[in-house]
């Protein structure tokens, strides 16, 4: 569906550009005309900046950044200075990639992903207004159900994003992780069956949330990880503490998803972005 939607919208700027007279026709196969279109659309940005005092799983420390080059600095002999940081971080730091590896050995490693897996219709499930009223919801047969109900099946090789408006609490690591007088932290996250029925039954490639986990709160405040642990184990990847879901729509968007290429990679930083319809 996806690439018959590119070779549509191709088709259309090429007729419309050849009437204007403003592009020459060639025999030399070309994507530029379908770029051109999907340049016109809306861009949102579905990533969080980093920096040392985001929030994070409690078990990482926090970022060390370091200027080791400055524009006042002297290199050499001849001109001025530049600026240059090191950047000391966990991997899973802000939005960021978990692939397989990260929880299961033995599967892929994030160099080991495609970047054909990063280019993929975008299907947001909002259950924001029901988080609302429970920040603790886990996401239900019923909600798939109804998006489906609405706009046909979850297509294959999807990016499946839940949508809880939990971005919102960013940058504070206070109110992202919802700690009660106990210290069990109450936030959404994603359900077994809703997981098993998205990657085996729909065949999605990947998912993403706008939270620090795949399991709620009151899961992994009991150091139960299993919903992360079973994605990975589909060798499958996933995007965590996504942003700006509500600024998307439920269908038809398309998402494009980067991330560095570190050999034998356990998860790093990436850089996520939608193209509206």
């Amino acid at each position: 569906m996806l690439r018959k939607s590119l070779l549509t919208l191709a088709m259309i700027a090429n007729l419309g550009l050849a009437a204007s007279g403003t592009v020459k026709t060639s025999n030399n196969p070309s994507l530029w005309n379908t770029l051109a279109e999907l340049k016109s659309r809306e861009f949102v940005d579905l990533t969080h900046a980093f920096h040392p005092d985001i929030p994070h799983w409690p078990g990482f420390d926090p970022e060390v950044r370091t200027t080791i080059y400055h524009y006042d600095q002297m290199i050499g002999s001849k001109g001025s200075g530049f600026l240059a940081h090191r950047y000391s971080i966990p991997g899973q730091w802000g939005t960021h990639v978990d692939p397989p590896a990260h929880f299961i050995k033995g599967k892929r490693f994030q160099d080991e992903i495609s970047v054909k897996e990063m280019v993929l219709p975008l299907v947001v499930f909002d259950v924001s207004n029901k988080v609302a009223q429970n920040p603790d919801y886990q996401i239900t047969m019923e909600d798939v159900q109804a998006w489906e109900k609405k706009y046909g099946q979850v297509p294959e090789g999807a990016f499946a994003a839940m949508r809880t408006d939990w971005h919102k609490r960013w940058p504070s690591m206070t109110k992202m992780r919802n700690e009660d007088s106990q210290g069990i932290a109450h936030y959404p996250g994603w359900s077994a069956e809703v997981l098993k029925y998205l990657y085996e039954e729909r065949k999605i490639i990947a998912s993403g949330h706008e939270t620090t986990d795949t399991d709620p709160g009151i899961s992994t405040s009991q150091d139960d990880y299993s919903l992360e642990a079973y994605i990975l184990a589909q060798d499958k990847y996933q995007i965590e503490l996504l942003s700006n879901l509500d600024q998307v729509p439920e269908y038809g968007a398309i998402a494009i998803v980067t991330f560095p290429k570190p050999f034998k990679g356990s998860g790093f930083p990436a850089r996520v972005f939608a193209i509206l319809p």
